[in-house]
């Protein structure tokens, strides 16, 4: 595969597991998103995301240089399409973790991208990670939870459904289908 995708609802450990590729993997590229939400604590621009004001990823939709973005939860995230795109042509396999909404777009632009739903071994798991972040209001991580319920019910339409009950389990299949013989 040369693109794959990433998604699933929020808490489910998507960074995580993209966070344990980029560390233990050479297979495979794991894109850095775009958005516009405030870096939380411990992230660093460029690393974990390209953190941008609204005018500048404004400006960078109207340019079309992301491969997909979305607005979800009051800010905007997007995949920088040049970089996918410079990985692919030198012969590597990339990964993007983004949004249901992200993953839409990419169904519909790049026929060859194989897409993972990446889900919860429970819901009361997916509500204990939600807590567990330390970084929503209570109110905020209900929201979340709602949102986390309507994103389950479009597992369907994935490729792939992937239930995260270990990390490397995860990111071994990912890796699997990196290196799975093209064409």
């Amino acid at each position: 595969m040369d693109l794959i995708v990433l998604s699933g609802p929020g808490g489910v450990g998507k960074s995580t597991v993209s966070e344990y590729l980029r560390q233990h993997s050479d297979q495979l590229w794991v894109s850095v998103s775009a958005t516009t939400r405030a870096p939380r604590p411990g992230e660093r621009s460029g690393v974990d995301y390209y953190f941008l004001s609204e005018r500048e990823f404004t400006e960078r939709i109207e340019k079309e240089e992301f491969l997909e973005w979305a607005h979800f939860a009051g800010n905007y995230y997007g995949t920088p399409r040049n970089a996918v795109y410079s990985q692919i042509e030198g012969g590597k396999s990339v990964l993007l973790e983004i949004e249901i909404a992200g993953a839409r777009q990419i169904r519909e632009r790049e026929q060859g991208a194989y897409l993972v739903f990446l889900a919860p071994p429970s819901i009361a798991e997916l509500e204990r990670r939600l807590l567990a972040r330390g970084t929503d209001s209570p109110e905020r991580a209900a929201q979340r939870l709602e949102i986390a319920h309507e994103e389950l019910a479009q597992s369907h339409w994935f490729d792939e459904v992937l239930v995260n009950s270990s990390v490397e389990e995860v990111a071994a299949r990912l890796i699997t289908l990196a290196t799975a013989p093209k064409g």
